[in-house]
């Protein structure tokens, strides 16, 4: 048995069949692979298996290190979701629990090359040039983290210089400690400056201008 139910399957199958382009899904693991290493890899898998608009290509953290460092990739497992280009969105840790719907939106959100934005902010992210990096700590059982998610991934998805990382905590509480999480969703940006809880994309995009005024 799977670890996505038959049901549920049938859905995403249909939801992805409807997807106008394609999703290239980019997946870092190692050769002895890690505590969840084979779990995220086997989700992709069976995500992947659903639709030909999906493509999963794994690569190895230490044998592809060129790769890795490419798109930036310093821990894993990782995901980078991909398409005609790379909008900086990933994820870090297993994507279970809640966090299987941020990954799920999120490979709708670049089927459609699209993300669900007010016109005013998708015009500044049209402007903004200068780069950011958004990391989002989350858990598997934290119901609030997926609108987190969503949020950052929805501004590097339409902002070309804006990254965004889901980190799943409890996998490298070693962040936990150097950005003083103790609650989720907790976003950091650039290094130094947080915030705590979901809100808005565009809320989010004011607190990150604040941040970096």
């Amino acid at each position: 048995m799977g670890l996505i139910d038959e049901k549920d399957a049938a859905k995403l199958a249909q939801i992805f069949s409807g997807l106008p382009h394609e999703v290239r899904i980019v997946y870092f693991t190692q050769e002895h692979e890690c505590a969840y290493c084979k779990t995220t890899r086997e989700i992709l898998t069976e995500l992947c298996a659903l639709s030909d608009k999906l493509e999963l290509e794994v690569l190895d953290f230490v044998a592809d290190r060129a790769r890795a460092e490419e798109y930036g990739v310093d821990k894993i497992p990782a995901t980078a979701l991909m398409g005609a280009e790379d909008y900086g969105i990933r994820f870090y840790g297993v994507p279970a629990g809640y966090e299987f719907t941020a990954l799920v939106e999120g490979i709708i959100d670049v089927g459609r090359r699209s993300a669900d934005l007010p016109e005013p902010l998708l015009a500044e992210l049209r402007a903004w040039d200068r780069p950011v990096h958004l990391q989002v700590a989350v858990s598997p059982t934290c119901p609030y983290c997926p609108a987190a998610v969503r949020a950052a991934h929805s501004l590097a998805l339409m902002g070309k210089s804006i990254r965004a990382d889901m980190v799943e905590i409890s996998e490298f509480p070693h962040l936990a400690v150097k950005y003083g999480v103790q609650g989720v969703p907790h976003t950091v940006i650039e290094e130094v400056h947080s915030v705590v809880g979901a809100m808005p994309p565009a809320e989010l995009f004011e607190r990150i201008k604040e941040a970096l005024a």
